[in-house]
């Protein structure tokens, strides 16, 4: 079994504690609940996300971004809402171009920060060459970037 069906089965738990206000501090340096209404059924629902900070921006990587769905709804800006740190906040979605300047920066500070996430996404990551033209492709191909901006 994938690390992603497993984290999809924890699902449930990530969302119950990140909306616990004594134990959201478990998860809240790795993890943020991101409320998404879905473009076309107008159905709201909660997952948590992996993100890292930058700015007045939070960012996510989605890892196999073909088998899921949340991330299409920030193909165009869009507004969300986010548990971070135990606290609500509205801001506003958008996807980055695949293989832009931005979803390669991106990309490869979430690796250079834990490199363990590359044989998820399907790279072999190594910190002294970075991210290779290939593996940029193939990420291009099989992920998402989604910006939140507060």
């Amino acid at each position: 079994m994938d690390l992603d069906r497993i984290f999809t089965r924890l699902n449930p738990i990530f969302i119950a504690i990140g909306r616990t206000p004594l134990l959201h501090w478990l998860q809240s340096p790795f993890l943020i609940l991101v409320t998404v209404t879905g473009r076309r059924t107008g159905r709201r629902y909660t997952i948590p996300v992996a993100y890292q900070v930058d700015g007045r921006r939070l960012v996510t990587l989605v890892s196999k971004a073909r088998r899921k769905n949340w991330w299409r709804n920030y193909l165009d800006p869009a507004p969300a809402q986010l548990v971070v740190k135990g606290r609500l906040i509205d801001v506003e979605g958008v996807v980055l171009a695949p293989g832009g300047d931005d979803f390669r920066s991106y990309a490869e500070r979430t690796f250079r920060r834990m490199p363990c996430l590359g044989p998820q996404f399907g790279v072999r990551y190594d910190r002294k060459t970075g991210l290779t033209d290939d593996q940029l492709a193939h990420l291009s191909r099989e992920a998402a970037i989604v910006c939140f901006t507060r």
